[in-house]
C-alpha cells in the first residue's frame, strides 16, 4: 500500500501524547472523587485542578512560558503535585531539585538549566533562596500552610482564571522536565525528558502495578526523584489519590498507611529497613497486604521475611533517570508466591522484563552482541524504546556517546535467565579485578547482607600493591557499633570463594543519595585514604 498525502495525521485525528490528558480526564469524569490528602486535608480532583490553575497563572503573572524552566525545591506536597502539570501546562520545562543537596550544586543546577525561577517549599526555603542569589535567578516560597501567610498561596480558594491544560503541547517530542542524575556516580547531568515518554511510561506503571481509582498510594518516594519515577502522572491516570508524606519517618508512615487505607507506596530499600527496625511497626495492621515497589538494590531475603511479616508484597524494579524511572519488573506469580523465602528472594533479586510501554531491553557482550540466556554470561544492559531521555542538557558530545550503536548502554552488568528476565551483577565501574580474577561487588553486598548484624552492605574496590585491587568492604550495622572482622570473614568464608572476601573494612554510616541509593565515588575516594578498618 502506498503511503499517500491524504492518510497522514492531521488535527482531527492526531494529538500529541501528554500526561497533562490524565488530569484533564479525571477532573472531567470523576471531579468529586477523592485526589490528594496532605496535613489533614484533602483536595477531590476538581479541587486539585483549581490549584493547578492557580499555579499556571501564578507563573504567567512572573512570565514563565514556552520553552522556559522553571526550578522547584519542594518535599511531597500538593504543590509538588501540582507542579507537575501546572509548568508543562505553559509549554515550560519542570526542573524538580533535590531537597537534600547544598548551597553550590543548587546554584550550579540553576546556572545550567537557565533556569527562570526557583520556588521553594519553607523546609528548603534557606538553602533554596541562596542559591537563586548565587545564580542571579529570581524567588519565591509557596507559602507555609500552602493557603495563607507569606509567599504563594496556591492551596487558598480564590477562583482561577480558566487555562486548558493542554493547549500549549504542540509536540508529544516537546521537553516536559529536565532532572538531574542523583551524584551516585560523580558530576549530575541533565537529563531532557519528553511528554511522550512521560504518558507511556505512567501508563505502563498503571497496567505493572495495578493502579486503579481503588489506589491509595502514600508517597515515600521524593517526587523530585524522575519527577516520582513518572507515579505522579500515573496515580492520576489511574485516578487513584496521592497521599503525601512530607518526611519519611517511621511512626508518620505506618500512621498513614492506617489512616488513608494505603494500597501502595515506593522506595529504596533503606527506607524499608528504617521501618523494619522502628518499634512503630508494632502499629501495623499486617492482615491488610499493600505492595511496595522498591529499586536501586536487590531486597534480601531477611528483608523480605521481615517486610512479608509486616504484610507488604514486594516487586523489584530497574531503571534510571535516563528512562523516566522504572523500565523492567519483578514479581512474584501466584506459585511462586508459596516458595520459601530463601527462594523468594532469590527470584525477587533479579531486574525481570520490560513493562508493556517501557524500553526493549537487550544484554549486550563485548562483541555488540546479545548474551545467551544461561544465567551466566554476563554483558551490559542497553535499552531502546519510546521511554528514554531526548538527550543531555547542554551536552552533545554525552548524548551521542549514550546512544552510540542505536541503543542506550546503562553501564549496568547483567546476565539473562532462560525465562527473558535480566539480573543485574554489577555496574561496569564496580567490578573489582583482584589478582586477575572479576569480582561482583553486588555478591559480596548480597551475602554481607545476610549477616544480622549487618543492615547495609557496599563493597568497592581499594588499590593494593600485591593483588592490583582489593574489595573493601563499608558497612553500617544494625545496632551503630562495628563489627567484629574476623567474625565477618568467617561468615564471609561460608559462601564466597576466597578472593571474593573483603580485606578491609569500615564500619558507619553509608553515604546515600536523597533517594536511599549509596554513594559509591564517594566510598571509592574514602578507600584510598583511610587505614583498614578504621570508622568511617
Amino acid at each position: 500500500m502506498r503511503e499517500e498525502a491524504h492518510l497522514r495525521p492531521r488535527p482531527a485525528n492526531f494529538v500529541p501524547l501528554t500526561p497533562l490528558d490524565f488530569l484533564d480526564h479525571a477532573v472531567k469524569t470523576a471531579p468529586g472523587d477523592e485526589a490528594v490528602i496532605w496535613r489533614g486535608r484533602s483536595w477531590t480532583w476538581a479541587e486539585f485542578h483549581a490549584v493547578v490553575l492557580r499555579f499556571v497563572a501564578a507563573l504567567r503573572a512572573r512570565g514563565i512560558g514556552k520553552g522556559d524552566v522553571v526550578s522547584v525545591m519542594c518535599v511531597n506536597r500538593p504543590e509538588m503535585l501540582a507542579a507537575h502539570y501546572a509548568v508543562p501546562a505553559l509549554g515550560a520545562v519542570l526542573n524538580c531539585v533535590n531537597t537534600r543537596i547544598e548551597v553550590s550544586d543548587v546554584s550550579f543546577i540553576l546556572r545550567h538549566s537557565d533556569s527562570r525561577l526557583m520556588l521553594a517549599d519553607p523546609s528548603a526555603t534557606r538553602i533554596a533562596r541562596a542559591a537563586a542569589e548565587e545564580a542571579g535567578v529570581p524567588f519565591e516560597p509557596f507559602a507555609d500552610d500552602g493557603a495563607s501567610g507569606d509567599g504563594l498561596a496556591l492551596l487558598s480558594t480564590d477562583a482561577p482564571p480558566p487555562f486548558e491544560l493542554t493547549a500549549e503541547i504542540t509536540d508529544e517530542w516537546q521537553p516536559i522536565a529536565l532532572n538531574y542524575t542523583s551524584g551516585t556516580t560523580g558530576e549530575p547531568k541533565g537529563v531532557v525528558l519528553h511528554h511522550r515518554g512521560a504518558w507511556l511510561n505512567a501508563i505502563g506503571n498503571v497496567t505493572a502495578l495495578k493502579f486503579d481509582r481503588s489506589t491509595r498510594y502514600l508517597w515515600t518516594l521524593p517526587m523530585f526523584h524522575c519527577n516520582g519515577w513518572c507515579h505522579t502522572f500515573a496515580i492520576t491516570a489511574a485516578g487513584g489519590t496521592h497521599v503525601c508524606l512530607e518526611k519519611v519517618e517511621p511512626g508518620a508512615v505506618f500512621s498513614a498507611i492506617e489512616a488513608h487505607g494505603v494500597t501502595h507506596l515506593a522506595c529504596a530499600p533503606v527506607v524499608l529497613y528504617m521501618l523494619i527496625n522502628s518499634s512503630a511497626k508494632q502499629t501495623r495492621n499486617a492482615s491488610r497486604r499493600l505492595t511496595v515497589a522498591t529499586g536501586g538494590a536487590a531486597p534480601t531475603a531477611s528483608l523480605i521475611e521481615e517486610m512479608d511479616a509486616l504484610g507488604f508484597d514486594f516487586i523489584h524494579l530497574y531503571g534510571l533517570t535516563e528512562c523516566f524511572g522504572p523500565t523492567s519488573i519483578r514479581e512474584l506469580t501466584g506459585a511462586e508466591r508459596d516458595l520459601g523465602v530463601a527462594e523468594r528472594a532469590r527470584l525477587l533479586a533479579r531486574q525481570g522484563v520490560r513493562h508493556m510501554t517501557a524500553n526493549r531491553i537487550r544484554v549486550l557482550g563485548e562483541d555488540g552482541e546479545d548474551v545467551p540466556f544461561d544465567g551466566r554470561t554476563i554483558g551490559e544492559v542497553a535499552l531502546c524504546g519510546n521511554t528514554l531521555l531526548s538527550g543531555y542538557h547542554r551536552d552533545a558530545v554525552e548524548t551521542e556517546k549514550a546512544f552510540s550503536g542505536g541503543v542506550f548502554r546503562t553501564g549496568d552488568l547483567a546476565v539473562r535467565h532462560d525465562d527473558g528476565h535480566i539480573e543485574i551483577r554489577d555496574r561496569a565501574k564496580d567490578v573489582i579485578i583482584t589478582g586477575g580474577e572479576n569480582v561482583s561487588s553486588l555478591e559480596i553486598e548480597g551475602v554481607l547482607s545476610r549477616h544480622p548484624g549487618v543492615a547495609i552492605a557496599a563493597v568497592v574496590a581499594r588499590r593494593d600493591e600485591k593483588w592490583g585491587e582489593i574489595p573493601m568492604a563499608f558497612i553500617e550495622t544494625r545496632t551503630g557499633a562495628p563489627l567484629d572482622t574476623k567474625a565477618l570473614e568467617a561468615f564471609c568464608r561460608d559462601h564466597l570463594a576466597g578472593f571474593k572476601i573483603p580485606r578491609a573494612w569500615s564500619f558507619g554510616e553509608l553515604p546515600k543519595t536523597a533517594t536511599g541509593k549509596i554513594q559509591k565515588f564517594v566510598l571509592r575516594e574514602r578507600a584510598t585514604q583511610e587505614k583498614v578498618g578504621s570508622d568511617i
